[in-house]
Order: C-alpha cells, then sequence, then structure tokens
C-alpha cells in the first residue's frame, strides 16, 4: 500500500499558462534581436572571428596556464570596485550621521559634499582628481580612480542610509533612549542592524552601478577590463566581438554580485529556500 507522500508525488506538476506565455514571449524576443544581429551584420559585410577571443581570456603556453588580456583587466576592475565599494559604505554611513547629527558645521559639511559631488559628472570628477589633486598629493592613478569612485558613489548611498535609519520606528529610539544608551551604543545594537536589512537591496543596485562606473576609469590609463578590450579593439579591429564579449563579461559580474547579496538578504530576513 503506497504512502500519502507517494501518492502525492505521483502527481503531475500543473505549469502556470502565464508562466507558459512569458517563456514564449522570452524567447520570441530573443530570436528576434539574433534575427537583427544576423541581418545588420550581413549588411555591414562583417566576418566574424570568435575563434579569436579565447586567447584573450585564457592561454595555455610553454610555462602552463595564464589569464588573457581580458580576465588581467577584469582583475585591476575587481580590485579598484571592491575598495572603492568598502568606501562607499564607510563614506555614505559616515555622511548620512553627519546629515543627522545636532551640529550645523556637520549638516553643511554634508550637504555641501552631497550637493557638489550629485551635481557633477563622474567623469568630470575623475579628470579632477587625476589631473589636479594626483600630482599634488603624489597619488598613482589608480588611487585616484578609486577616490574618485568612492566619492561618487558614497554621495548616493548616503541617501540609502539616511532613508534606512530614518525609516526605524521611534518607538525603537525612545526605548534604547529610556535605557540610557549612548548614542554610539544606540545606533550599534538597535538602529543600524534594523536598517542594513532594509537597504541592502538599494545599496546592491548601488554596487552594480560601482561596477558599471568602474568603466569610466579607462580614461585616465587604467587597465582596466575597458581599456584592454579598448587595446585590443585598437590591434586587432574585432571589435564586436571584443565589446560584446566586455559587455558579457560585466553581465556576469553584476549578475552574481545580485545572486550572491540575494543570499545574504534572505539569511538576514530569516527566509531559507531549498
Amino acid at each position: 500500500m503506497p504512502s500519502n507522500s507517494q501518492v502525492l508525488s505521483t502527481k503531475p506538476v500543473k505549469i502556470p499558462v502565464s508562466s507558459l506565455i512569458d517563456t514564449v514571449k522570452y524567447l520570441m524576443v530573443i530570436a528576434g534581436l539574433i534575427w537583427l544581429l544576423a541581418i545588420g551584420t550581413e549588411r555591414l559585410g562583417y566576418n566574424w572571428q570568435w575563434y579569436r577571443i579565447p586567447q584573450y581570456l585564457w592561454q595555455y603556453n610553454e610555462h602552463g596556464f595564464s589569464w588573457g588580456l581580458l580576465m588581467q583587466g577584469l582583475g585591476v576592475t575587481f580590485q579598484i570596485t571592491c575598495i572603492s565599494m568598502a568606501l562607499m559604505l564607510i563614506i555614505g554611513l559616515t555622511t548620512a550621521l553627519l546629515r543627522m547629527s545636532d551640529s550645523w558645521a556637520a549638516k553643511g559639511v554634508a550637504r555641501g559634499y552631497m550637493e557638489l559631488i550629485r551635481n557633477s559628472p563622474l567623469l568630470i570628477q575623475i579628470f579632477f582628481i587625476y589631473f589636479v589633486l594626483a600630482p599634488i598629493l603624489d597619488m598613482s592613478g589608480f588611487w585616484a580612480a578609486v577616490i574618485a569612485l568612492s566619492l561618487f558613489e558614497g554621495a548616493y548611498a548616503s541617501e540609502i542610509f539616511r532613508a534606512g535609519i530614518t525609516s526605524i520606528d521611534k518607538g525603537q529610539w525612545e526605548a534604547a533612549k529610556s535605557l540610557g544608551m549612548a548614542p554610539y551604543a544606540m545606533y550599534r545594537h538597535i538602529i543600524l542592524p534594523q536598517a542594513i536589512r532594509r537597504v541592502l537591496p538599494p545599496l546592491t543596485s548601488q554596487a552594480v552601478s560601482l561596477v558599471k562606473d568602474s568603466a569610466l576609469v579607462s580614461t585616465v590609463a587604467i587597465l582596466d577590463l575597458t581599456q584592454q578590450g579598448r587595446m585590443i579593439d585598437a590591434e586587432t579591429f574585432l571589435t564586436f566581438e571584443i565589446w560584446f564579449t566586455v559587455a558579457a563579461i560585466y553581465l556576469t559580474v553584476t549578475l552574481t554580485l545580485s545572486g550572491v547579496v540575494r543570499i545574504l538578504e534572505q539569511r538576514f530576513n530569516g527566509i531559507h529556500q531549498p
């Protein structure tokens, strides 16, 4: 006699009609894009040479395995992004706390920094730090790019942090103050742990923007992924193959980052999916 679990397991799984329709639409869009790409390249007379791309990703030679130029550039992009992301969080949180402080001077400094950074193009900021401040401070191009990205993204992250902190119920603030907690202890143990859960999704979007904005550092001779793509394109004229590959690498990085943060968000919220 089969058990109830065995009987239930034999029931067919019904797929919603809406899911099937969405899948068909998705496949039609992908097919349309491929068709347009094929027609465009045929009219341009472009000769695809995808077989030449793997050498710029990895290589095998007499010395063994080694990364290609694009992957070396991705390594530089990772370095810039990771350091800038850490500084972005520090700058963003500090600016948010300064704006919420009782000091008019702290509020003025934080507000001036935000207005200056958010209302000027990132490219101009990179040029200013690289060509003006870096020679004065004897700063390398790498650190000039890191500081520019950190300041730019930190201005937007500060608003995210401030929105998360102010969204905490007033009862939490009053309870912490009634216990005689100092401001540092109150933020560390009561306010920030709750705020982080709320700001994690928008911070993820800001981190993805940081990865994409890091491509601008190629304008100041940083050998990141984009700059390596430019150099290979200028040398080989594999325009479409190189830039499609670069775009695919950026897409893979951003999707991976979004997936990791989604797992962290679920863990923070106590949600465990099989």
